[in-house]
């Protein structure tokens, strides 16, 4: 007898739950790409019928922890669907922290500079709230641009974001990109020796993630320039790990900077906006 997509979803998220804590959701998304549908389509009109026969491959994919958004290609961020590849870090919900606390400290905010940009994430999702912006992103890594760009054209957002190849590692590498009205940077922040789940230290990219013992030397390379960025109304909005707020305020203090601290839905510390 035929595996109905409801049976098969059923069987999946049994499978996935020994390595997946959201192994229900996993199997459903993998389910809907499969039969190139709607998630909410799927559920409303399809769990009868046949179940793909891709769907087994999809899952065997799941249960070796690579991640669903690689998997799908794609990951829902601030309501736009971007494009995610293994060169990017896949944005995650705790991030929209970002984005909320820069549209309500900087809500007429014109020009923006996005460091460390991967997808686009952060930029375009301040862009598509406020028409009159226009940004900047950059990032150390051409793939990661690559696929920013691409997920600003398909947003319509291409004309308003711009992307440039640079480090805040490099010399000098301030010069040229003028100042801003809001800086946003969710920069590597995971410390060298800390355990990650195999769906991240296996499959995302190093370079995005750690950032010497504590988790701070991008910081305290990030943190002093931006007197250079940004204008003298600006702010900088800059992610955190859970622990690290008084950490990285610390090292903006030093540099002559105001924090103020915003939470993620978790009630977990996520955002310092810096003035």
């Amino acid at each position: 007898m035929t595996e109905t997509v409801g049976e098969a979803i059923r069987a999946a998220a049994e499978r996935l739950a020994k390595t997946s804590d959201t192994a229900r959701l996993d199997a459903e998304l993998l389910m809907a790409h499969a039969l190139g549908i709607a998630r909410s389509d799927m559920l409303l009109k399809a769990m009868r019928d046949a179940a793909p026969a891709v769907f087994p491959d999809l899952v065997e994919r799941r249960s070796s922890h690579e991640p669903v958004a690689h998997i799908l290609g794609r990951q829902e961020f601030f309501g736009l669907e971007l494009a995610v590849t293994p060169d990017t870090l896949i944005p995650r919900g705790d991030s929209e922290t970002i984005v909320e606390a820069a549209l309500e400290a900087a809500p007429s905010a014109g020009r923006v500079l996005d460091m460390g940009t991967g997808t686009g994430a952060l930029l375009l999702a301040f862009l598509s709230q406020r028409e009159a912006a226009r940004g900047l992103g950059m990032d150390a890594s051409e793939a990661a641009i690559a696929v920013a760009r691409g997920n600003a054209d398909r947003l319509g957002l291409g004309e308003r974001a711009e992307f440039r190849l640079d480090s805040w590692l490099a010399e000098d590498w301030t010069v040229g990109l003028g100042q801003f009205d809001l800086v946003l940077c969710n920069p590597p922040y995971v410390e060298d020796d800390a355990a990650l789940d195999p769906d991240v230290s296996d499959y995302e990219p190093a370079g995005a993630l750690f950032a010497g013992p504590e988790g701070l030397d991008d910081y305290r390379a990030i943190i002093p320039q931006l007197g250079k960025l940004l204008l003298p109304d600006g702010i900088a909005v800059l992610e955190i790990g859970a622990t690290q707020a008084d950490s990285v305020a610390a090292i903006a203090r030093d540099s002559g900077f105001e924090s103020e601290l915003r939470h993620d839905l978790g009630g977990r510390p996520r955002a310092l906006i810096l003035r």
